[in-house]
């Protein structure tokens, strides 16, 4: 059996290394590094796959956050909601900005933020709401986005987890995870669904003024070199990375589609095993169903509920099986975060899921015999 890894980048590497080399290689000899034409080429090639009008490429996802808010003209003290159940780039970002982060818990299924949650929590400094549409598909959009129109709120969408899935509105409609509020952000670190080699982000709106306004801000505030008409950062794409990511987006939805069919293999070994839950799909399917476009499993996650999930953890890398804890400290109790308006009872879904999940490798690569063999290490465990 081949090593198992938590994300083969090699493997998925070698089926594209003909075009990757032959672009990197182009660009050493021409030496257009920042702003090449591979960066432009992949921002028009990733609006027409997403459906979008404006893409802004910048330097990763969590300047994508925080350009956005910049861009949105947020000021100290407004609030912005967000999930306390994810990565703290989410509310790293408000912070450093002195907005206030206003963390809510999460849906005990599919792990996304709890709109009811967001209801309760909005008040006269409320402003934006950032759902995270985490491990791979995307927030009840239809609630987030009728509950921001209806309190004049932004919503700003974090996809570093969910680009390529697809959101299936009540009316039957389908929109790109990323694409439906205000703005949306993404990160192309290199174990995403589409990832380049290195670092990258990129910003997702259909707005014309708001995507101008981004593009100032992510080129030190400049629509014209030396002219600085907005407060700016530094943060550009580089066209390695644009040349890498041209090469996999074609890739993209089968990428996602090998994905989906290891999670189906992991579903069918984990259905109706005692202490195991498997992941939900945001549309109730009864699994994974043929036609599911809704999740891209960047990540598969478990819930182990007999209090054996440490052990897990550690049973597996006695086997030599890479496994992730997404998340084992929720956000409101990381001292960064700290603050005396949470309340404990507020956080009951959080509180237990960091007890619970754990994420199996997941990637292109996988192969029948290595899920057989996670698959039967970990019911071996938990229920041995």
């Amino acid at each position: 059996m081949k090593k198992i890894h938590m994300v083969d980048l090699n493997g998925q590497y070698h089926a594209i290394k003909e075009q990757v080399n032959n672009s990197i290689s182009s660009i050493l000899e021409t030496s257009a590094f920042i702003n090449g034409s591979d960066v432009k080429a992949f921002q028009k090639e990733l609006e027409a796959y997403l459906g979008v009008k404006h893409v802004i490429p910048c330097a990763n996802g969590t300047d994508a956050l925080q350009i956005a808010m910049m861009g949105l003209g947020l000021e100290p003290g407004d609030e912005v909601i967000t999930a306390d159940f994810t990565f703290a780039a989410t509310v790293e970002v408000i912070a450093l900005l002195r907005l206030t982060p206003v963390l809510v818990d999460v849906e005990p299924d599919t792990f996304n933020i709890d709109v009811a949650a967001i209801e309760r929590a909005i008040t006269s400094k409320t402003k934006a709401i950032v759902p995270v549409h985490l491990f791979g598909q995307c927030a009840n959009m239809d609630a987030i986005l009728e509950l921001a129109e209806r309190h004049n709120l932004y919503v700003i969408e974090d996809n570093a987890q969910a680009i390529g899935a697809n959101h299936t509105f009540q009316n039957g409609k389908k929109q790109k995870a990323g694409t439906m509020g205000h703005v949306g952000s993404t990160s192309f670190f290199p174990s995403k669904n589409l990832g380049c080699y290195g670092d990258g982000g990129a910003l997702f709106t259909n707005d014309d003024a708001l995507a101008h306004t981004l593009r100032g801000i992510v080129n030190h505030g400049m629509y014209e070199r030396y002219h600085h008409d907005v407060v700016g950062v530094n943060s550009r794409l580089d066209s390695i990375q644009a040349a890498v990511l041209r090469a996999k987006l074609p890739k993209l939805d089968e990428y996602c589609m090998e994905r989906r069919n290891a999670a189906r293999k992991y579903n069918g070994a984990f259905d109706g095993v005692e202490n195991i839950v498997i992941p939900k799909t945001v549309n109730d399917c009864n699994g994974i169903c043929d036609s599911c476009d809704c999740h891209v499993f960047h990540q598969y996650t478990l819930k182990i509920t007999n209090g054996k999930r440490d052990a897990l953890v550690g049973h597996l890398a006695e086997k030599g099986i890479p496994c992730g804890v997404y998340y084992p400290i929720p956000l409101h109790r990381q001292k960064a975060y700290l603050d005396n308006r949470y309340n404990e009872a507020d956080f009951v879904v959080t509180n237990q899921l960091v007890k619970e999940v754990i994420s199996l490798p997941m990637h292109t690569e996988l192969d029948d015999e290595q899920i057989n063999h996670i698959t039967a290490t970990v019911i071996g465990f938990v229920n041995g």
